[in-house]
């Protein structure tokens, strides 16, 4: 069994910051790229930022304008992955969602989300 599990949501004042976690726990051999995604409310599921196991780093459409305010990274050691989210907007209030490309001890790989955990932003 594995599973992903986020942490880190909550109500903040817009210009504030939030920093989710995303932890892989269970009958894992190697986890390849990881990802953050969030569904604003009404709309679909976007791509927020990706990294793979190396470090390497994709920003989504809706936040590669804001260079430096969202940040990904990842310890590998710990099977885990963070967003470090500053200068938050009300438009960034949504469900986000991490989920991670895993390799489990019996060979079989498959793409795994978490539950989500809303982040919600007041003006």
């Amino acid at each position: 069994q594995v599973q992903l599990v986020e942490s880190g949501g909550g109500l903040v004042q817009a210009g504030g910051s939030l920093s989710l976690s995303c932890v892989a726990s269970g009958s894992i051999f190697s986890i390849d790229t990881m990802g953050w995604y969030r569904q604003p409310p009404g709309k679909q599921r976007e791509m927020v930022a990706t990294i793979s196991r190396g470090g390497i780093t994709n920003l989504g459409d809706s936040v590669k304008g804001r260079l430096g305010r969202f940040t990904i990274s990842r310890d590998n050691a710990k099977n885990t992955m963070f967003l470090q989210m500053n200068s938050l907007k009300p438009e960034d209030t949504a469900v986000y969602y991490c989920n991670a490309a895993i390799t489990a001890r019996d060979s079989s790989w498959r793409i795994y989300w978490g539950q989500g955990t809303q982040v919600t932003v007041a003006s």
